[in-house]
């Protein structure tokens, strides 16, 4: 009888029944022809699950077909009800003139409870303090100049280097995976003051960096099921919650041996974040202490090194299929004699206009975070003309967004980084609200600059020096992830680039 009971109770069975019940209803269903179908006490959530594996560009077709916005209908009791947004006055509302009826929620931290009480999870005066703090490191002058220094020897001491071994050694070589390296790396010196060296020639393996992507692929799925089934998951420890578990340790257990040898040395630094926010806990509770720095440095490890490597990824991929454009970039380097063979400066950097077009319309059509996710407070009629209430998630689809008539014109699916140039050959701004790469309104990312600076270095010593030839064949698509890295990576053959 006991081994009857935990056979009846194990969780394979109960997937097992409810997969019985979706496949049933979604045959019973499956002649009709709409892109979204409310079925009978599970609502939608078949045809979510049915389309999970593709859900950006469905996702996308969905909110074309729906004008922008529509309500999702999650199961009964579920409390899933989704109101998915791409409409820019819906953004502009939510996320400025608003704000305050907006926050993440408790909804949001409890999905990305990795991130504990950081910035990203926070509301309200916790937030606040946090932004005023990072904002005054990250703006102060001695971390500008240590991130140019530290971005300068990544690039031209190790990166340059390792591309031209794989050139001459004419291998195939996964780009997304030496991105990720190399913003590991970078944001580590950053965050931490130190260099892992993962661009070493023999590849070390990076478990920090296996574990955050098991992360992020996990939490992504809790967005695709009641929390009541992600819970239950984590509790049983099965399934990918069970790989959250163990990402977790692994990315606790790196952060903690930071923050230790950070503090033997005496919390000094070169111009690191992470030496400044020890010395803010130095009146505080150890253990307190170590909760805070630990959640700090979390939570920028995050924003400095999944989103970077992935902007860097799509836009190789784009410059891959759209070779005029690399073209153009080649000559801006020529017309500011930047092809040259030593590191470039901040300043002749700030002067590649065309190569910053470039990389905003790369972010445009592939924004690192595909989505984003707000509560509400109080209930209201957004512009839209949608009703929403305490209790309903909204989703900000900025991946779909990017490729909405409407919004981008009719050449909104073409790669064209002319039409952020103005006619007088200047930078055009768009409103955060319709470019929502670097987020809106009062959260918009403090790191923005960091973030071009390492891009433009990046791309502009890689394009000078190789050709970057994807591999024939080569399967690309989004990986089902918080961040939007390639399933499949971007394999390439470096070739050196002959110097005229």
């Amino acid at each position: 009888m006991a081994s009857m009971a935990s056979w009846v109770s194990s969780p394979e069975l109960i997937l097992s029944l409810l997969s019985i019940l979706l496949l049933y209803l979604y045959q019973r269903y499956h002649n009709r022809h709409e892109l979204l179908v409310n079925y009978p006490l599970i609502g939608m959530l078949p045809t979510l699950l049915s389309n999970v594996h593709h859900i950006h560009d469905w996702g996308t077709d969905v909110l074309r077909a729906s004008g922008w916005s529509l309500m999702f209908k999650g199961p009964w009791f579920s409390s899933m009800d989704i109101l998915a947004t791409c409409d820019p006055a819906n953004i502009n509302h939510i996320f400025n003139t608003n704000f305050i009826n907006y926050p993440k929620g408790k909804e949001f931290s409890e999905i990305f409870d990795i991130l504990g009480a950081g910035i990203f999870n926070s509301d309200g005066e916790s937030w606040r303090s946090q932004r005023k703090k990072a904002h005054g490191l990250i703006a102060h002058h001695d971390f500008h100049v240590f991130l140019i220094k530290s971005t300068s020897a990544k690039v031209y001491s190790e990166f340059i280097p390792l591309l031209q071994r794989l050139a001459r050694q004419e291998e195939f070589v996964d780009l997304q995976d030496l991105f990720l390296r190399f913003s590991f790396d970078a944001t580590c010196q950053l965050v931490f003051g130190v260099n892992p060296t993962s661009l070493s020639p023999d590849f070390p393996t990076i478990h920090f960096s296996k574990a955050m992507d098991d992360a992020m692929s996990a939490i992504f799925l809790r967005h695709s099921m009641p929390s009541w089934w992600w819970k239950l998951m984590r509790r049983l420890d099965v399934g990918e919650e069970k790989k959250l578990t163990r990402a977790r340790k692994v990315m606790d257990q790196f952060i903690t041996q930071a923050i230790e040898k950070k503090r033997e040395s005496c919390g000094n630094g070169d111009g690191d974040l992470l030496a400044s926010y020890i010395e803010d806990t130095r009146s505080m509770d150890t253990q307190e202490a170590n909760q805070m720095l630990r959640d700090t440095t979390m939570n920028l490890m995050l924003a400095g090194r999944d989103t970077t490597a992935a902007a860097l990824t799509w836009f190789f991929w784009l410059l891959s299929k759209n070779k005029e454009v690399e073209e153009k970039i080649l000559e801006e380097l020529k017309q500011y004699s930047l092809e040259k063979e030593e590191a470039i400066s901040n300043e002749e950097l700030g002067k590649l206009v065309y190569l910053h077009a470039a990389l905003c319309e790369s972010l445009r059509l592939y924004p690192p975070v595909p989505f984003e996710h707000k509560g509400v407070v109080k209930e209201e009629v957004l512009p839209s003309g949608d009703k929403v209430r305490p209790g309903l998630k909204i989703l900000i689809f900025t991946y779909a967004m990017g490729r909405m008539n409407g919004v981008w014109g009719e050449d909104c699916m073409e790669f064209k980084p002319e039409r952020w140039i103005s006619e007088k050959g200047r930078l055009r701004h768009e409103p955060s609200f319709k470019f929502l790469s670097f987020n809106c309104g009062p959260r918009t990312c403090l790191g923005k600059e960091v973030a071009f600076v390492q891009m433009k270095a990046v791309v502009a010593a890689i394009i000078s020096r190789f050709h970057v030839d994807v591999v024939e064949g080569h399967v690309v698509e989004p990986k089902l992830s918080i961040i939007l890295h390639m399933k499949n990576g971007l394999m390439v053959k470096i070739r050196e680039r002959s110097i005229n």
